[in-house]
């Protein structure tokens, strides 16, 4: 593997206190993350083992950051993923600064029992968080936690927002903070999501990444479900890593937590300034590939193609570069978008990776300054003239760039109906080329510049009168036949000297001011 200039950086800051979410599977650990950090960050459902990986988050607790993990539910028995989900859950013990224990209210069962084991270590950091009490009913039932000889216990409901106010002033006294009045400032990073089919390697590019296991590596498809984050440097830049879902077909999504898992899976193109999207090249592309290549364009993303296992390749012949040409004769949608094969699981050519992603950040916040794209804009007329319509020529009279992250442009038309899409082609191919747009999805939006509005309205009657007089003359000059209009293109003429009769008055306006 060779050296790389990466500062993996813990998915969990430690320069910020950590509160951990530990519970045994179903008591509404998720519920309540998400309650606190006021957003669906993790995929609640009645299923059990639905929290897999620990998900870390930033948290604003009385606005002052923390750092709260919602982790896997603890199970005694384990079978599959049971074993290592339990051992990471388990593992934040030790690392945390505050525990938020979750039970029911309504029963307490042999996992509840071997976590009050697993916690008599930790129980000067414990609050005990009885979950569940959704109504006055049951408000009585907290008192029988106390047997447990926790100092702090406190009952909630996460479903319905109940007691989550005397939940955080309890955790902000352990912590000696008090509530901010203003909001720390947002730490900028530039954010990869990594999508794909199933089992492409994104965990294990992930984990290379961030250099700790955030996310679980197993040949089961499906295993990553809820949008897993990590952090690291490269080259001085900070980034977020985004891991997701594997993204299948609608047909082949059978569980209602897969088809969350691939919603959020695609949501995450929003949050992210560059997608990598990954290709298994055992397996090659697939239709899905093809939909979620249009997905990352269509919201105008930075993307990378990722060939990934190059190191399960046969090495025969130009094996790669017939991979290579079959990508980008499958994807023309991407024919901008970099490819760069890696090995995720060997940690091969992961520097070029990160340099490509680079590269793409930097022409996604490019900014054009107007003029120089006038400029362009002129000469690009004159080395190739617009098609010529019915009312003749098409013209791109300027443009300007109204956005970046994504990189929009607005041209000012002649006229827009019909304009044709080969001219904006062009402009496009140009715009790539010259400057400095060639990896990064483009759109260029129309807009018909509208003519004086004097010259065509029914008042007042000068105006029309001057225009009708220079059509007149011009005529006389230039010997238009009668019934021009009736012959080949004598519509599209008599439009020109009209717009040309235009222009003169309009000058002549100016000029009289």
């Amino acid at each position: 593997m060779q050296k790389l200039e990466i500062v993996n950086k813990a998915d969990i800051d430690t320069n910020l206190p950590l509160i951990s979410i530990i519970g045994r599977p179903n008591v509404g650990k998720s519920t309540l993350f998400n309650r606190l950090i006021g957003k669906r960050r993790a995929i609640t459902d009645p299923t059990p083992g639905v929290t897999r990986d620990p998900i870390p988050e930033s948290w604003l607790l009385g606005n002052n950051r923390v750092t709260l993990v919602d982790s896997g539910g603890v199970k005694l028995d384990q079978e599959g993923l049971d074993g290592p989900v339990t051992e990471k859950s388990l593992s934040l013990l030790s690392q945390s600064d505050l525990i938020i224990f979750v039970m029911d209210c309504m029963e307490v069962t042999p996992e509840d029992q071997m976590l009050l084991k697993e916690l008599r270590p930790y129980t000067d950091k414990v609050v005990l968080a009885v979950n569940k009490v959704d109504d006055v009913s049951r408000e009585d039932l907290i008192w029988n936690f106390y047997n447990f000889g926790y100092q702090r216990v406190v009952g909630i409901s996460a479903a319905h927002g109940l007691g989550i106010e005397e939940l955080e002033d309890t955790l902000l006294g352990l912590l000696n903070l008090e509530r901010q009045e203003e909001e720390p400032e947002e730490i900028e990073t530039i954010k990869l999501a990594i999508l794909g089919k199933p089992n492409t390697g994104k965990s294990t590019l992930t984990n290379l990444l961030t250099g700790r296991e955030i996310s679980l590596v197993s040949s089961i498809a499906g295993t990553t479900r809820d949008v897993m984050r990590g952090t690291f440097t490269y080259k001085g830049t900070d980034y977020t890593v985004i891991d997701t879902a594997g993204i299948r077909r609608k047909s082949k999504v059978e569980e209602d937590v897969e088809y969350y898992s691939v919603n959020r899976a695609i949501k995450t193109i929003d949050d992210a300034d560059v997608v990598l999207l990954m290709i298994d090249v055992t397996e090659g592309l697939a239709e899905q590939d093809k939909k979620i290549a249009q997905l990352i364009v269509r919201r105008g993303k930075g993307v990378v193609l990722v060939l990934n296992k190059i190191d399960a390749l046969k090495g025969v012949g130009n094996e790669l570069e017939a991979i290579k040409d079959r990508v980008r004769f499958l994807f023309p949608v991407l024919n901008f978008a970099p490819l760069v094969p890696i090995s995720a699981l060997e940690g091969d050519e992961i520097g070029k990776l990160l340099d490509t992603v680079w590269a793409v950040w930097r022409q996604l916040n490019k900014r054009i300054d107007t003029n120089v794209l006038n400029d362009c804009i002129r000469r690009w007329g004159e080395e190739y003239e617009p098609p010529r319509g019915a009312s003749g020529h098409y013209k791109v009279l300027y443009g300007t760039q109204v956005s970046i992250t994504p990189v929009r442009f607005l041209l000012f038309v002649n006229r827009i109906k019909d304009f044709p899409e080969s001219y904006l082609s062009y402009i496009k191919n140009l715009m790539r080329k010259e400057l400095g747009f060639s990896s990064i999805p483009i759109e260029i939006s129309l807009r018909e510049r509208k003519r004086n509005p004097s010259l065509y309205e029914k008042g007042p009657k000068k105006e029309e009168a001057e225009i009708s007089k220079v059509i007149k003359e011009r005529s006389k000059r230039s010997a238009l036949p009668k019934g021009v209009a009736k012959k080949p293109g004598g519509k599209a003429r008599l439009g020109k000297e009209r717009e040309r009769a235009e222009k003169i008055v309009r000058n002549q306006k100016q000029k009289r001011r």
